[in-house]
């Protein structure tokens, strides 16, 4: 483009700048947009001619770079068939949209296989500027996602997880390490001393938390922990808590790391022929309608689920409007009381 077309367009292009400058096209864009490729020499003389021409971004490119999409991303590496049981993330999105329907917002949802599909998914989303900010969830122990979103500010980021597992991150969290020692400390106080935990994934970081409080408490009253992974499903829920009631030192109660676990876990100590909570005492985790509805209902270590969804979700919208990176505590689950629970058989 010649310097008499931007006369008559009255816009400076980079071509005027490059002719100006006596540089190539290619050498002013590198130093426009702050990209290696030019020697700082070069960048200077660059940068001197563009604001002595008065030169700005085309309008269209400036209007594309800072356009919104009204949307935010949430990646679930989950089994599927699990996911269309398990209550929690049913609460949880319930909580997103009543913050996103108030905005105008939708919600782009993506399950995948694994942690690797998750993080090629977000970096995708990035590049192309598919929504405006994500949801990072299911923390992982040196969660790769944490540093990636950490050091590279370009999408905003809001971490559901213990603020020790996502330095420089704003996270939304609910403090696990004090509900388990709840847990453990109501169940010995009912005279329980073989405690087991049925527990989820081990590279899951909010596993590791509940874990080691589990394990301190035990310990810290002189009782030998009893820890039983599994994946979270009922099944492996079920085969856990028959191998524990199988086992010559059975436990006289159990904690579940969700809901579904829970409810497994009582049905294979009934088609054992034990009672609940006579022999055995049952805790499950989060709560649900199915803590309430079986028999016996389950007691269990209960908070707002879909009110933490729409915590994470409006501390989302803080960090997209430029909040600084901070924790916020939603809540400390707490031990409802059911007729799963009672004391230790004699």
């Amino acid at each position: 483009m010649s310097t008499s077309h931007r006369r008559s367009t009255g816009r400076v292009t980079i071509t005027d700048i490059a002719e100006r400058a006596g540089v190539s096209i290619g050498a002013v864009s590198f130093a426009l947009n702050g990209r290696k490729g030019v020697s700082e020499k070069t960048r200077e003389r660059v940068l001197a001619v563009a604001d002595e021409l008065g030169w700005a971004p085309a309008s269209a490119a400036r209007s594309l770079a800072e356009a919104k999409t009204d949307t935010v991303g949430l990646v679930l590496a989950r089994d599927p068939h699990n996911l269309g049981v398990e209550s929690f993330y049913m609460q949880f999105l319930a909580g997103m949209e009543t913050e996103l329907s108030r905005r105008g917002y939708g919600l782009l949802l993506q399950v995948v296989p694994d942690g690797d599909r998750e993080l090629a998914t977000l970096r995708g989303w990035g590049r192309s500027h598919r929504v405006d900010g994500v949801l990072l969830v299911d923390l992982r122990v040196d969660d790769p996602r944490v540093g990636l979103f950490a050091l590279d500010g370009s999408l905003p980021a809001v971490a559901v997880g213990d603020p020790s597992v996502a330095p420089g991150l704003t996270t939304v969290w609910t403090d696990d390490a004090t509900s388990m020692r709840e847990a453990v400390r109501y169940l010995a106080g009912l005279g329980h001393r073989r405690i087991a935990r049925v527990s989820g994934l081990a590279a899951l970081a909010h596993t590791r938390i509940r874990d080691d409080a589990f394990a301190a408490e035990m310990r810290a009253r002189g009782l030998q922990p009893v820890l039983m992974r599994t994946d979270y499903s009922a099944e492996s829920g079920a085969a856990a808590t028959r191998s524990a009631l199988d086992s010559p030192d059975r436990p006289t109660a159990f904690i579940f790391d969700n809901d579904i676990m829970a409810v497994a876990g009582l049905s294979v100590a009934l088609e054992r022929g034990l009672s609940v909570p006579e022999d055995v005492s049952m805790i499950a985790w989060d709560d649900s309608v199915l803590c309430a509805h079986t028999f016996p209902t389950l007691t269990a270590l209960s908070h707002d689920v879909v009110a933490f969804g729409a915590h994470a979700t409006r501390r989302l919208f803080d960090v997209i409007e430029g909040a600084a990176p901070a924790p916020h505590l939603d809540s400390t689950p707490s031990i409802q009381v059911r007729a799963s629970t009672g004391p230790a058989p004699e």
